[in-house]
């Protein structure tokens, strides 16, 4: 299929929009599926696993293919939860355009904006559908007010609704001048009803003005008071969505099965084409000032984007790439840039949700899956060995909360082991590590459910019951102060020593993670060795010195050291290094990081003076309130992670469950002295009843 008939989109929003249901409404009306396939009842074709059917929410993002006038859309669903946001962080890097949805009830809601932000930040085009139109409560201008106030998304109504609430009955094209409404399955054009006449040319006379700021020829006409044709104003707004300018607003009721073709419509008339988006620039491995761009061609040398892995009972491990230029052939080798490893395409798969069929080759623009991968992981670049380049990575959040983990009986031992590293490459936002001092393996995760959904996936497709503890923060270490440190590594046994010195200076590197410096001169250490030091320090990072949590925004100088020529070797630097770190760590002032929140509650007017005061107990603090529909407020504010546990039910007692709230990772800050000396005294107990 020509590239410029290729639509690559994501539908993201806040949970419980709708876009799951969107999406099995997309498929049903293109033909790709003979059903329509309900979220409520666990037969969504998106949602194919155990975990989502049972909880009626999406948890892995889904790609599938589907036709409509004669294009081929690459639909991507995302998760709306905030405990899978990786999900949508690396959708949004691979995809070219996207589908917002919106309640029109609820309207802008707390993951809306974090999903909004993370577009933003790969400026991806978008358009935005205002969904359950037939809900009561539902209102249309009051969305698009919201999407103005509160995303800054420059919002264009394209769509006026027909009717609202129990009277939805479908909308009006306002650069077409034409009704359509739904009946059943069908859809239907109708004449203009009298009474939105009025409101149609008034919203086309908007729409024209909005377009005007980006397109001079329109600007001309609408000076001249000259009716701009349709043809010219859809050309026009258009380019001003692909250049992120504004947003078309469209409507309907996905559940109900009106405005999906509209909505397909304009999927196909204003997201960008693998050729819109243009050529992708990638840096030189050599140089990082230096770049690369690839155009979307065949004749390219080959380049794309590993963004997801998934291992499958059936075929193994299938690594999802979204090729950007070249062509991919069954059995042809590919270059790993960021391993720097050799890779052989096994096969490669079209993927449709949980089916698979097996292509020969597959060109740019595609979204495909690849089988007999061994080094390739999220992020990755994949490209030509004779014309190497990275492309911008994916941006992973921190974990913040953790869980001890052990299996059933000491023989599971292992099996527990290998399911969690399949579990930790498929996610990059979960992690899995061993703390040596306790003995028990740690796993960390983005929220409570994220933890609870592994924890059932290791029941249910790897057969282990695992004995799990009790959630807690994860904490992360840092220094205030700085400190060199001269340490000699020096052990005699008789035979060949070990002999290391280092001279090392340990200072505190804010916000910008860990950083090594080689200030050796005149080969006091000789060159071999200096990556040694560097690993030795890497190795304490990940373990901790005062409380097992990593250690982050630490900047280490190597500023001296000597060595012998026969007893040192790779591992007495490692060591020397190792214990050098620690010793000059705990002379920094280190302090513990704990996970700051960013909570948002909506709440009636009768339960804010609770709430809030609930917020303050918790160590939290109020940054704003504002009026989100009649009789209800939004307070917006920050809280400590680990003063949250419990907190969803305090909610519920204290508005009698007419409250809810949103809450995802902002940023760790400095713990309280108090609440670092109970959190370091607990860890020490918890090692003597070991």
């Amino acid at each position: 299929m020509p590239l410029q008939k290729i639509r690559n989109i994501g539908i993201a929003a806040h949970i419980d929009a709708g876009k799951t249901t969107t999406t099995e409404r997309l498929l049903f009306f293109t033909g790709s599926t003979r059903k329509l396939g309900e979220v409520h009842d666990g037969q969504a074709t998106m949602d194919f696993m155990k975990q989502e059917q049972e909880r009626g929410i999406t948890i892995a993002s889904a790609a599938i293919s589907c036709t409509w006038n004669d294009h081929q859309i690459n639909i991507i669903d995302t998760p709306g939860h905030v405990d899978f946001t990786v999900e949508v962080e690396r959708s949004l890097r691979v995809i070219d355009g996207m589908v917002a949805l919106f309640c029109a009830v609820s309207g802008v809601e707390p993951q809306s904006e974090t999903v909004w932000n993370q577009a933003d930040r790969y400026k991806v085009p978008r358009i935005a559908f205002i969904n359950k139109m037939d809900r009561i409560g539902a209102d249309f201008n009051e969305v698009v007010s919201q999407m103005d106030k509160y995303l800054d998304a420059n919002p264009v109504p394209f769509h006026i609704p027909i009717g609202v609430e129990d009277n939805f009955q479908g909308s009006i094209d306002v650069i077409e001048k034409r009704a359509y409404i739904f009946e059943g399955l069908v859809k239907k054009e109708i004449d203009i009803p009298d009474e939105y006449k009025a409101k149609v040319d008034e919203a086309r006379q908007y729409l024209t003005e909005k377009i005007a700021d980006y397109n001079e020829e329109v600007m001309e006409l609408f000076l001249n008071g000259d009716d701009v044709d349709s043809v010219l104003l859809k050309k026009a707004a258009r380019d001003a969505v692909l250049k992120v300018m504004v947003t078309p607003v469209f409507c309907g009721s996905s559940y109900k099965n009106k405005g999906v073709h509209l909505l397909l419509d304009a999927i196909i008339d204003y997201l960008p084409s693998p050729i819109d988006v243009g050529s992708i620039i990638g840096m030189d491995i050599d140089n990082p000032e230096k770049t690369h761009s690839r155009t979307p061609s065949v004749k390219e040398p080959f380049c794309g984007l590993a963004f997801k892995l998934i291992h499958d009972n059936y075929v193994g491990q299938q690594t999802f790439v979204r090729i950007y230029s070249g062509e991919l052939k069954t059995g042809m080798p590919v270059y790993n840039s960021t391993k720097d490893k050799e890779e052989r395409i096994g096969r490669i798969l079209k993927i449709k949700a949980d089916e698979r069929e097996d292509i020969e080759s597959a060109g740019p623009g595609s979204i495909v899956a690849l089988i007999g991968m061994k080094y390739t992981k999220t992020g990755d670049t994949l490209c030509d060995k004779a014309h190497p380049l990275f492309l911008e990575s994916i941006f992973i959040p921190p974990t913040v909360i953790e869980l001890k983990i052990s299996p059933p009986s000491k023989k599971e031992d292992e099996k527990l082991g290998s399911a969690l590293r399949k579990l930790a490459m498929e996610d990059p936002s979960f992690n899995v590590r061993y703390d040596d001092e306790t003995n028990e393996t740690v796993i960390s995760g983005m929220g409570e459910l994220h933890l609870e959904i592994i924890i059932d996936r290791l029941k249910h497709e790897f057969n282990i019951e695992a004995i799990v503890g009790e959630p807690s923060v994860a904490f992360r270490e840092t220094i205030t102060g700085e400190f060199e440190v001269n340490y000699k590594h020096s052990k005699q046994t008789g035979g060949k020593g070990q002999f290391a010195h280092v001279v090392l200076r340990v200072e505190p590197n804010m916000d910008k993670g860990f950083e090594f410096i080689d200030h050796i001169k005149g080969g006091a250490i000789p060159v071999e060795f200096i990556p040694s030091v560097q690993k030795g320090i890497e190795s304490v990072l990940a373990a901790g010195v005062i409380s097992s949590s990593p250690i982050v925004d630490v900047k280490v100088v190597l500023v001296d050291g000597s060595y012998h020529e026969v007893d040192s070797s790779d591992m007495a630097f490692r060591t020397c290094a190792s214990i050098a770190f620690k010793q000059a760590f705990l002379k920094c002032n280190p302090v513990l990081l704990e996970p700051v929140m960013k909570l948002e509650v909506n709440t009636p007017d009768d339960y804010i003076g609770d709430v809030i005061g609930d917020i303050n107990r918790r160590r939290g603090k109020i940054e704003s309130m504002r009026r989100h529909r009649k009789g209800s407020q939004k307070l917006n504010g920050f809280v400590p992670l680990m003063e949250m546990f419990g907190y969803a039910t305090q909610l519920r007692n204290i508005t009698s469950g007419r409250a809810n709230y949103s809450m995802e990772f902002h940023k760790h800050v400095p713990s309280p002295k108090e609440i670092q000396e109970k959190v370091l005294k607990k860890i020490e107990e918890k090692k003597k009843e070991k």
